[in-house]
């Protein structure tokens, strides 16, 4: 067959493992890891696949592979359920999901949005009064 596979798992803790494979058939490759072969994923088994994309050229899927791990969970599940349509939407800045651990960070205001303390030495100084 030739090119290269890649794949997502959806380990048992949950979490999701992206990888590629040069092997013709990408099953054979979570037989491998269902069989503790990857050190990421046998401390997670069992690993069920949830998504696999077949490519021509080997730097293709590698690429595919970077981007898809910088990719936050939200938008891992909606490539696993073939929700294209919806990426660029999740992709941008300030996207607020309805619930989980994301929405608690979004939430928290960044250091430009709460106002600054005031140093102790300036305290007494003359500083107090300007505001």
């Amino acid at each position: 067959m030739g090119g290269c596979w890649l794949y997502m798992l959806r380990c048992a803790d949950g979490r999701y493992y992206v990888g590629t494979s040069r092997l013709d058939d990408v099953a054979v490759r979570v037989s491998q890891n269902n069989q503790g072969q990857s050190e990421y994923t046998s401390k997670r088994l069992p690993v069920v696949l949830v998504f696999a994309e077949h490519f021509e050229r080997i730097a293709d899927a590698v690429a595919s592979e970077r981007r898809l791990k910088g990719w936050s969970r939200l938008k891992k599940e909606a490539v696993i359920r073939g929700e294209f349509s919806i990426l660029p939407e999740l992709a941008k800045r300030g996207f607020k999901p309805k619930i989980g651990r994301i929405q608690s960070e979004l939430e928290t205001p960044s250091s430009f949005q709460t106002p600054a303390a005031r140093a102790p030495q300036d305290e007494g100084c003359g500083l107090d009064e300007v505001t």
